[in-house]
C-alpha cells in the first residue's frame, strides 16, 4: 500500500468516527432537550466533590 492510499484510508476512518461521534452527541442533546431535569453522566457529581 502506498503512503497516499494509507493516508486516504486513515482519513476515511477518521471521518467515519467523527460522523459516529456527531450522531451520538446529537442523540444526547435530543435526550436532554426532551427531559430538562436530566443531567449528563459526566456531570452527575456535585461540583464541590473535587
Amino acid at each position: 500500500m502506498t503512503a497516499s492510499a494509507a493516508d486516504r484510508m486513515r482519513q476515511e476512518r477518521l471521518a467515519a468516527k467523527l460522523r459516529e461521534n456527531l450522531r451520538r452527541r446529537k442523540a444526547q442533546a435530543r435526550q436532554l432537550s426532551d427531559d430538562p431535569d436530566a443531567q449528563p453522566a459526566a456531570l452527575s457529581n456535585p461540583p464541590g466533590d473535587g
